[in-house]
């Protein structure tokens, strides 16, 4: 099974699950808040975190800004919030400017991936704190904060334990107490900044999952800040996928996955097998020999073949487009991978996913071609 074909897999037993999850608040009148991002422009001294990014977001959609460091995601994420103030551009909040208000002011909800819950409070005290601290005329009458915050512990899991404290909780239960306490002020935007990523590994991938499942009961505009590719591809309704400070495309996850539009994206999203080519009129090369692909509409100079490695098939050697020796053989089942030196360029090694069943060894002369592929313009 591909890798997309397990995170589609994943997001459908989510969906078809989602009954299974506490009932959710009475919804709030009127539709969900769109998030309209126009033209952001962020620089830090004489660094620029943002290029003038422009981003729209519907109402109740899960976004995920996905990048490596330094790519701009949680910058953008904090000028959404208002934690930063653009040097230019705008910030919408449905139809209006929000660029001058606070973060109060815009009613955003915001966990972190520190948690960042008060230590000395208990879990209903934490829960209820951004209801607490509202102006006097704003604020609810202490049954009904005490009848939302414990519709909110059962909606994220967590009912009978409202008297503990966050050190008698779990990393996994704290950083739902986080989310708790973020819906508790009905927030317009939900805003989630690596909320996973102080968790080890089966932790996050459940709580990624719950996480999905409570977005289709709550139906809030929620933009979520990952450099987890996986995680990004199985919880979002749409991937933004973000390279110094710019966006590099938006998409659902099985655009971003299918359809990239650079060699950042394919080799950012999901694994790639990166070959060195050549264009020369219109023509493909590899090692000095024509092969029988198509340029794609790249001009002549420096190429790059990207593929992806269950997309390399193993043929004989006699009707492939590249051949080379096997230098390594691992995993197991459906995990196997060999390891491949290309004959034309011994010292481009590939690894490629190997079909269950199949008998190789090292030090054996293969045929591969790929089924499908992408060709890019190779960096100045």
């Amino acid at each position: 099974m591909t890798a997309l074909a397990q995170i589609r897999e994943d997001r459908d037993h989510i969906r078809a699950g989602a009954t299974a999850v506490a009932p959710a608040p009475e919804p709030r009148p009127g539709n969900p808040m769109n998030l309209t991002v126009d033209h952001v422009v962020k620089a830090f001294g004489k660094t620029a975190a943002l290029h003038g990014v422009s981003l729209e977001i519907a109402g109740g959609e899960l976004v995920a800004l996905l990048g490596p460091s330094g790519s701009g995601k949680t910058t953008l994420l904090r000028v959404i919030a208002g934690l930063e103030m653009p040097n230019s551009g705008r910030v919408l909040f449905g139809d209006e400017d929000a660029s001058a208000k606070t973060v109060q002011e815009r009613n955003v909800g915001f966990v972190f991936q520190s948690y960042a819950l008060f230590r000395h409070m208990t879990v209903f005290e934490n829960i209820a704190f951004g209801l607490r601290v509202r102006p006097q005329r704003e604020r609810l009458k202490e049954s009904a904060i005490r009848e939302r915050v414990f519709h909110l512990l059962e909606l994220v899991q967590l009912s009978g334990l409202e008297g503990r404290y966050p050190g008698q909780l779990s990393g996994g239960q704290q950083q739902r107490v986080a989310l708790a306490r973020a819906l508790a002020i009905e927030p317009s935007v939900l805003l989630l900044d690596e909320p996973f990523g102080a968790l080890d590994a089966k932790v996050r991938k459940d709580l990624r999952r719950w996480l999905r499942k409570l977005h289709e009961e709550i139906h809030v505009t929620s933009v979520f800040v990952t450099h987890d590719q996986e995680e990004a591809l199985e919880i979002a309704d749409r991937v933004v996928v973000m390279n110094q400070g710019r966006i590099e495309q938006i998409g659902t996850p099985e655009d971003v996955y299918e359809r990239p539009p650079s060699a950042f994206v394919h080799g950012f999203i999901g694994e790639s097998i990166v070959i060195p080519l050549a264009v020369r009129d219109g023509a493909v090369f590899f090692g000095g020999r024509p092969v029988a692909l198509e340029p794609q509409g790249i001009g002549d100079g420096p190429a790059r073949l990207f593929v992806r490695p269950d997309e390399m098939a193993i043929v004989a050697p006699s009707r492939a487009l590249f051949t080379g020796q096997i230098r390594q053989v691992h995993g197991l089942g459906p995990d196997r991978r060999i390891v491949v030196a290309l004959s034309a360029v011994p010292e481009t090694e590939i690894e490629i996913a190997l079909p269950r069943g199949s008998v190789v060894g090292v030090g054996e002369i293969v045929g591969l071609t790929p089924h499908r592929y992408r060709i890019f313009a190779a960096p100045a």
